[in-house]
Formats: C-alpha cells, sequence, structure tokens
C-alpha cells in the first residue's frame, strides 16, 4: 500500500522539495505536484527528480485542455528519463472557470477526450510506428479540411525509458470513473470515504473494472485524508470544515454540485442540502458547523495509532489500494515523524 502526499510549494518551493527528501526516507512513495493555475507542475516535477531517489513524480493534476496529447507524451516521457523512470502522468479535466477563464480554452466533452489522450500518450510513448490517430477531438496528422494538409505522421525521435509510462486520472462523475477505472493505471478520487465509495461509485467501478484490459495492472486508487498519529488528536479534524464546506456548500451550482452529490450519497442527504443552504445564503461559518463529526472521523487518519490502524483496514476493505494523505501539522519534523508512523501502521497490517 503506497503513500502519497501532494506537494505543498505555495510558499517555498525549494523546501517543499528538501522535505520531500525527509518524507521519502520516512516511508513517501509518490508525491503529486498541483498545477491550477500556478507555476507550471513539470517544472517542478524535473526539480523534483533531480532532488529524489525513490518518490514517483506525479502530475497532479495536468489539465488535459491547456497541452495537446502529444505534448502531454513528450512531457511524461521527459520526466520519466529525467527520474529513471520515476514519473506517473496525472491528468484531469480541471473546470470551465480555470479553463475558460485562465486558458481561453473551451471546455467541452472531457470524457471523450480523456480518452483519446490516454491512447495517444500510449501511441506514442510505445513508437511503433509514426503516430496516428483519427478521433472526434484529435486528429494526427491533421487532415487539410482542418489545416493546410501539410502534417505528417511523426513519432518521438528519443526512445523513453519505458514505453507504458503509468496515467492517473482525477474523476468524479459516474461516466468519467467508468473510464477511469477502464483505462487508467490510477483513480485519484475527492471525498472517498470507506463507507461511501459503493454508494458513490460502486456500480461506476464495475461498469469500468468488467471492460479493463486484463494484460493491465490493477487498478490504484488513492485516498485516504488528513494524518495526525497521537491522542487527544480529535480536535485537528475540524480543521477540514472550511475546504469541506466551499466543496459541498459552495462549488458549482445549486442543481450541479458533484462534491455535494458526493457527500449526500456518502450517507449523509440532509446534512448535504443544510450545507449548501447555508454556504449559498453566506452563512459559511454556519455551514462549516453543521458537517457531522462523524463524517470528519470517517475522511480522516487523525487519531491514536488504533484509529489510524482501523481506519486504513476500512480503506483497504473498501477497495483503497493505496494512499494520498496531508500531514496535519505546522511542525515540519512533526510531518516527517506521522509520515513514518503511518509507514509503520501500513507494513503491519
Amino acid at each position: 500500500m503506497r503513500i502519497s502526499t501532494l506537494l505543498n510549494y505555495a510558499t517555498d518551493f525549494k523546501d517543499a522539495v528538501s522535505e520531500v527528501q525527509a518524507l521519502e526516507k520516512a516511508g513517501l512513495d509518490v508525491a503529486w505536484v498541483p498545477e491550477a493555475y500556478s507555476f507550471d507542475a513539470p517544472s517542478a516535477m524535473g526539480y523534483l527528480a533531480a532532488n529524489t531517489e525513490r518518490v514517483t513524480i506525479a502530475s497532479g493534476i495536468l489539465p488535459v485542455y491547456s497541452r495537446t496529447p502529444s505534448l502531454l507524451a513528450m512531457t511524461a516521457a521527459g520526466i520519466d528519463y529525467l527520474s529513471d523512470g520515476r514519473c506517473m502522468l496525472g491528468l484531469g479535466a480541471s473546470g470551465p472557470q480555470v479553463i475558460e477563464g485562465f486558458h481561453g480554452v473551451k471546455y467541452e466533452a472531457p470524457v471523450s477526450r480523456l480518452r483519446e489522450i490516454v491512447s495517444i500518450c500510449r501511441q506514442v510513448w510505445k513508437r511503433e510506428g509514426p503516430l496516428k490517430h483519427d478521433g472526434k477531438y484529435y486528429q494526427m496528422p491533421l487532415g487539410q479540411e482542418h489545416g493546410t494538409g501539410l502534417g505528417k505522421a511523426l513519432k518521438l525521435i528519443n526512445h523513453p525509458v519505458r514505453n507504458d509510462i503509468p496515467i492517473a486520472i482525477a474523476s468524479l462523475g459516474k461516466k468519467s470513473v467508468e473510464m477511469t477505472a477502464e483505462i487508467a493505471d490510477a483513480w485519484l478520487p475527492a471525498f472517498l470515504t470507506a463507507e461511501g465509495v459503493q454508494a458513490v461509485w460502486g456500480e461506476s467501478l464495475k461498469a469500468g473494472l468488467a471492460k479493463r484490459d486484463p494484460d493491465r495492472a490493477p487498478l490504484e486508487v488513492f485516498a485516504g485524508g488528513a494524518v495526525a498519529i497521537g491522542t487527544g488528536l480529535e480536535a485537528m479534524r475540524d480543521m477540514a470544515r472550511p475546504q469541506i464546506a466551499l466543496y459541498v456548500g459552495g462549488m458549482g451550482a445549486r442543481q450541479k454540485n458533484f462534491y455535494n452529490d458526493i457527500f449526500r450519497l456518502s450517507g449523509y442527504p440532509d446534512e448535504a442540502r443544510q450545507i449548501q443552504d447555508l454556504y449559498l445564503s453566506g452563512e459559511k461559518k454556519a455551514a462549516e458547523e453543521a458537517i457531522p463529526d462523524d463524517y470528519l472521523a470517517k475522511a480522516s487518519l487523525i487519531g491514536d495509532a488504533g484509529f489510524v490502524r482501523e481506519r486504513v483496514q476500512a480503506l483497504r476493505e473498501a477497495g483503497v489500494n493505496a494512499l494520498n494523505v496531508s500531514f496535519a501539522s505546522k511542525d515540519r519534523d512533526e510531518r516527517v515523524r506521522y509520515c513514518d508512523e503511518l509507514r509503520n501502521i501500513v507494513d503491519a497490517a
């Protein structure tokens, strides 16, 4: 069971990389490098590759609208080369606010686009011949009806370290999760609890896995939550309230909020409605207070070692086979200690 965390370089990137080095020694397996509308992720991933030895360096995530499929493949192959085969290409659709607002690109058909992009990337890495793809959204070479007609079928000049770099997809909707289970190597969901995964995504996962290529490795499912291991730490679970209230209450429109749907299907229908009503009416603090303590416990790994052990086991039984966590402390040494303790708990199970 691998342990992963999101690289936080909002303040000092070099300091964040130094912390990853310490976490790597404590048992961290995967570092997700974010990209929203800050600095680009691949630059950071290259620097991370030069300063780590073992961790998988994963984009978390690259939005598929801001780069061509071939560039995504080239980028992953380059990071994989720099890291001696430690890259994972994390892809996702982002949202129209960022894609249309910051990139000026039309946000449409995310599931179909992702499917085509995964196919194209794997063709590029294999180098079995010049790249040819005739899809609804991407054509290589581009036909004369869409361009000059001078496009030439090419293949990647370099020989990649691996001809099948792992692809992770961050997905939430039923169709996108079904596609992820079918074609991806890893799934990065949000707001997953062991008790709610089947009600929220069970049918989609089952349908996707039924179509999965049997030659591909089992889907790696990353989930977990905040980590703090010790006695008397339960109050730290409250740190998640503002973000949960924002997503469950304020993301998207009232009638179309995937996070609210996840919360509702996870066993909290009345609370989901209440949180949204309060948040959209401007009562953000009340929305935070409406989040049940029971949910905060299930969505975290904060508590004594016995509690954390039970939650890890519950996640395992629910199909989670890799942990995606944040270490809940303002003290770097304590975060490293939590990683080491979590590693010991996971390995002893």
